[in-house]
C-alpha cells in the first residue's frame, strides 16, 4: 500500500523522500527495475557465454573448454573490477545517477556489438559490457541506500537490499530460458540481441522515473579541478602502460590467453589492498570509520573466498551440466543454459522468507549478525561442492554415467541459501560502514570482492581436469568449511571493530 510522504529529520540533515510501497522509500521501485532488465541482459549473455566459447554450431566459436573458462573468469573479473572505478568516478566526479544512465548506455553498445558476428565485435562487445556494468552496479547500489538514509529508516537496509535481490533475480531467471533457448537452439549472436534490447527497456524505466530520483544521486565529495586532472592523468597513464605491454605481447607472437588470467589476480589482490591503504590514509576520516574500514577487509576477505567458489556455476558446473547430467525431459533435452535460472529461481522464493526472517528476530533483538550471517554463507557454499564431489565421482572421469539433475539442483539449493546470507547483507554493510565521502566507493569494493574471486578462478579452475571432479570439488569444500568456522570464531573481534553499526 502506498504512503503518504513523510517529512523525518535524517542524519543527513535533509527531509524524507517519502515513503513507497510497504514502507520501502519511493524511488526504490523504479531502480529495482532498472536492474531487474540489467541483470536479464547480464545473466542472458553470461549464462551461454562459455557454451557458445566451445560450441562448433549455430556460430559458436568452438574453442576448447579449458580457454573458453579462463575467458569467462577475465571477464567476470574485469566486469566487476571496474566497479572500483566505477564507483569513484560516482561519487567524485559524476554523482551516482548519472553514472548509472552512462553504464547502461554502454552496456546497450555492448550487447549489441556482440550480436554482430564477427571476433572483433565479439572482443569489442564484452569489453564495453564490462566497462558499463563497472559504472552501473555501484552507483545503483548507492542510490538505493541513500533513498534509506534519506528516509530515517536506515535499519531496514538489509531487507531493502534483500528486496532488490528479488527483483534482480526476476529477470536473471526469464533470461536463460529466453536468450539461452534462442542462443542454443537458434543461433547464439540473435541471443545476445535479444540480451541488448532487455538493457534498453533498463534505461527506458529509468528515463519515465527521473523524477522520484531527481533529489538524490549527486556527487557527494566533489573533487577539485587540479585533483581530478591529476588522478585521471595517472589513471590514463597506467591504462596506456597495460596497452602497450598487451600490444607488444600480441605483436611478439607469443601472447595466449593464460598471459592475461595470470595477470588478473595479481590485479584482483592488488587494487583493493591499494585502495584500502589510501582510503585509511585519508586525513578526512572521523575517528570511528577507521576500525571499520579495518573491519570491512575482512568481510571483504570472505566474499572473495566465497565468489571464488561460488561463480564457477557459470563454467565448470555448467560444463558438468552440458556433459555429465541427464538434461532429458520425455525424449526431449532441454538446454543446459536452463541451469542458470535455477539460482534466480530459488532467490525469488527464499529470499522474501529470508527478508521476513531478518525483519522479524530484528523486532525481538535476535537477529543474527552479519559475521553469522557470512560464516554462514561459507559453510553452505563449502557444503555445495562436498554434493558435487560425490556428483563427480556417480559421473566418473569421462561423464560416460551421466547423474541426475538432481544433483545440481541441490547444489544450486545449498549456495543460493548461502547467496542470501552475503549479497543483500553485503551491499547493506558496505552503505554501513563507509564514511559518507567513500559510499560509491566501497560499494565499489564490495563488487571488487568478486573480481577477484573471478579472477582466482582463472588459476584454481585449471586444476579440475589433472584432479578429477571428486578430489577438485572436494578441496575447495574442506577450504570453504573450515574458513568459515574459523570467520566465525572472530565475531567479538569484529564487533569491537564495528562499534556502533548493526
Amino acid at each position: 500500500m502506498t504512503q503518504d510522504a513523510v517529512n523525518i529529520p535524517t542524519e543527513h540533515g535533509g527531509q524524507s523522500l517519502g515513503h513507497g510501497v510497504a514502507g520501502h522509500p519511493k524511488g526504490v521501485l523504479p531502480l529495482v527495475f532498472a536492474e531487474l532488465w540489467e541483470r536479464f541482459s547480464w545473466n542472458g549473455m553470461r549464462g551461454v557465454l562459455v557454451l557458445f566459447l566451445v560450441s562448433s554450431v549455430h556460430g559458436g566459436l568452438g574453442i576448447a573448454p579449458a580457454t573458453a573458462v579462463a575467458i569467462y573468469g577475465v571477464y567476470n573479473s574485469a566486469a566487476y573490477m571496474l566497479a572500483v572505478p566505477g564507483g569513484w568516478l560516482g561519487g567524485r566526479v559524476l554523482g551516482p545517477r548519472r553514472a548509472v544512465v552512462l553504464g547502461g548506455a554502454v552496456l546497450v553498445l555492448g550487447h549489441f556489438s556482440m550480436a554482430v558476428p564477427t571476433i572483433a565485435t565479439f572482443c569489442c562487445g564484452l569489453l564495453l559490457v564490462a566497462v558499463g556494468t563497472g559504472l552501473l552496479k555501484p552507483n545503483i547500489a548507492a542510490m538505493i541506500g541513500e533513498l534509506y538514509e534519506r528516509n530515517g529508516i536506515a535499519e531496514r537496509k538489509d531487507a531493502g537490499f534483500t528486496v532488490l535481490y528479488i527483483g534482480v533475480n526476476i529477470g536473471s531467471f526469464a533470461a536463460p530460458l529466453v536468450v539461452g533457448t534462442v542462443a542454443e537452439e537458434i543461433n547464439w549472436h540473435i541471443g545476445f540481441a535479444i540480451a541488448g534490447v532487455g538493457m534498453l527497456v533498463s534505461l527506458l524505466t529509468l528515463f519515465l522515473n527521473r523524477q522520484p530520483l531527481s533529489d538524490i544521486g549527486r556527487v557527494s565529495a566533489r573533487m577539485d579541478p587540479g585533483q581530478r586532472s591529476s588522478t585521471f592523468r595517472r589513471a590514463g597513464l597506467w591504462l596506456a602502460l597495460g596497452v602497450a605491454l598487451l600490444a607488444v605481447d600480441i605483436a611478439s607472437g607469443a601472447f595466449s590467453i593464460d598471459h592475461v588470467v595470470n595477470v588478473m589476480p595479481i590485479l584482483g589482490v592488488g587494487i583493493p589492498v591499494l585502495y584500502f591503504a589510501s582510503i585509511l590514509r585519508n586525513g578526512g576520516l572521523a575517528r570511528e570509520d577507521r576500525p571499520r574500514i579495518k573491519a570491512y577487509i575482512w568481510f571483504f576477505g570472505v566474499a572473495v573466498l566465497f565468489w571464488m567458489i561460488y561463480d564457477q556455476s557459470g563454467s565448470l558446473l555448467s560444463l558438468f551440466a552440458d556433459g555429465k547430467t541427464d538434461r532429458s525431459l520425455g525424449g526431449w533435452q532441454f538446454p543446459a543454459s536452463w541451469f542458470q535460472s535455477v539460482n534466480p529461481a530459488l532467490v525469488i522464493l527464499l529470499g522474501p522468507a529470508l527478508a521476513a526472517l531478518w525483519i522479524s528476530t530484528a523486532r525481538r533483538s535476535r537477529e543474527p549478525s552479519t559475521v553469522t550471517k557470512f560464516s554462514f554463507a561459507l559453510l553452505l557454499v563449502g557444503a555445495s561442492f562436498g554434493v558435487m564431489a560425490v556428483a563427480g565421482w556417480f559421473a566418473g572421469g569421462n561423464g560416460a554415467a551421466k547423474v541426475s539433475i538432481l544433483w545440481l539442483l541441490a547444489v544450486y539449493l545449498l549456495q543460493t541459501i548461502g547467496e542470501l546470507c552475503l549479497v543483500p547483507v553485503g551491499l547493506a554493510l558496505s552503505t554501513k560502514l563507509a564514511p559518507a565521502a567513500f559510499v560509491s566507493q566501497l560499494i565499489g569494493l564490495w563488487y571488487m570482492a568478486g573480481a577477484t574471486g573471478h579472477a582466482i578462478n582463472g588459476w584454481v579452475t585449471q586444476l579440475n581436469k589433472p584432479m578429477g571432479d571428486t578430489a577438485y570439488y572436494g578441496l575447495w569444500a574442506t577450504v570453504a568449511l573450515i574458513a568459515g568456522g574459523c570467520f566465525l570464531l572472530c565475531s567479538r573481534r569484529l564487533g569491537v571493530l564495528m562499534r556502533g553499526v548493526r
